[in-house]
């Protein structure tokens, strides 16, 4: 069986234009395939970046609510504090806040830092909204000045409150640079199949071109040669050269018709000298 096949590859010839085919498709083919694989892995990497980039920014605008709010209320309470007829706690979506800091919270799975952050900014908001509920018994005390109570109690816990949620946007920005940084390195992580496939297109066509010129071009050129000194200096023609496809079969017929020309020449010639 091994010996057959091996028969068959000796026997099996591609003609010229096959050869000259295949070359060029494999070429195609490479520049092909690394088109294809470098669009896969663009479009994956767009896909994946794209939604963390969205996640940072929808976190960031999730924060500077947080902050607008805690913002608002604070100033709500100093006007609390400037005002001498106390009558009630400035009102505050307590629920809607803590749910805003939880949801920020489990969006972070990936951001260690940032959710220590959310956790301080949580704990620093159930601070100051305990303490905030200090305003009614400092009104109603004589002892105690509510400025005094405002600035040394109350905004010293808003402060440190503030610092946590500047800390949360810090991280979120960074991670969010991050990954934007991820995003350019796996663009040019995805053209580099198509760089790659590019050299090799390069080259391919370099070992094609030599490939057909020493092939194809120079037998051509040496058949030529021969030819003429054949036709000029009616030399013979004895140009051999290792092919077996159309080229090789062209050379054969052109020493054949070589030959016969020469042996038709020197009958001539006999007949002449006989005559």
């Amino acid at each position: 069986m091994f010996v057959k096949v091996k028969n068959w590859f000796r026997e099996f010839r591609l003609s010229l234009r096959m050869k000259i085919t295949l070359s060029l498709s494999a070429i195609a083919v490479v520049l092909l395939m690394s088109s294809i694989i470098s669009v896969l892995e663009y479009r994956h990497m767009s896909n994946y970046v794209s939604s963390l980039i969205a996640g940072n920014v929808n976190n960031i605008h999730r924060t500077q609510e947080l902050v607008a709010a805690v913002d608002g209320y604070n100033l709500k309470m100093l006007a609390v504090i400037g005002d001498d007829t106390f009558t009630a706690l400035p009102a505050f979506d307590c629920d809607g806040f803590l749910d805003r800091c939880n949801a920020l919270k489990g969006s972070l799975g990936g951001n260690p830092e940032a959710q220590a952050w959310a956790d301080s900014v949580i704990y620093a908001y159930s601070a100051y909204m305990l303490a905030s509920t200090e305003v009614e018994d400092v009104y109603e005390s004589s002892f105690i000045d509510t400025r005094d109570w405002f600035f040394s109690r109350l905004q010293p816990l808003f402060t440190r409150m503030r610092i946590y949620l500047d800390g949360l946007s810090a991280s979120l920005y960074e991670e969010l640079e991050t990954n934007s940084k991820d995003f350019d390195s796996g663009f040019f992580r995805s053209i580099i199949p198509s760089s790659v496939a590019v050299s090799v297109g390069i080259i391919l066509v370099f070992l094609l071109m030599f490939y057909i010129q020493t092939y194809y071009v120079t037998p051509l050129y040496r058949m030529l040669r021969n030819l003429r000194d054949y036709l000029g200096y009616r030399r013979r023609y004895t140009y051999t050269f290792d092919g077996n496809d159309q080229l090789g079969d062209l050379n054969s017929s052109i020493t054949e018709l070589a030959e016969e020309n020469r042996s038709l020449r020197k009958r001539i010639a006999d007949l002449k000298d006989k005559q």
